[in-house]
């Protein structure tokens, strides 16, 4: 038989977050703006290339994580007090 007297009490939250862990739209875009431009970041570093092709980079990436927080707020990503999720259209 077991020993269950050393169990510990657990205190779980009153409602489970979302658990989808960032698998939506807007993290999506952000996540594949912010890699293509540490790529065109990394190409500008290589000898012989034009250092503004790295500046380049980091300006694309910048704008990826802009463009990541407009579509949370258009309702794309995890959901949030005040904005309605967008649905996908079933098509039916």
């Amino acid at each position: 038989m077991t020993d269950n007297r050393t169990a510990e009490d657990s205190y779980l939250p009153l409602a489970v977050p979302p658990t989808n862990h960032g698998h939506t739209v807007a993290a999506w875009t952000a996540m594949i703006g912010v890699m293509v431009g540490a790529l065109v970041s990394a190409i500008g570093c290589m000898p012989g290339v034009p250092f503004a092709v790295f500046w380049a980079g980091l300006v694309v990436a910048a704008a990826a994580l802009v463009v990541g927080l407009v579509m949370r707020n258009m309702g794309y990503g995890q959901p949030k007090d005040g904005v309605e999720p967008r649905r996908a259209s079933t098509g039916h």
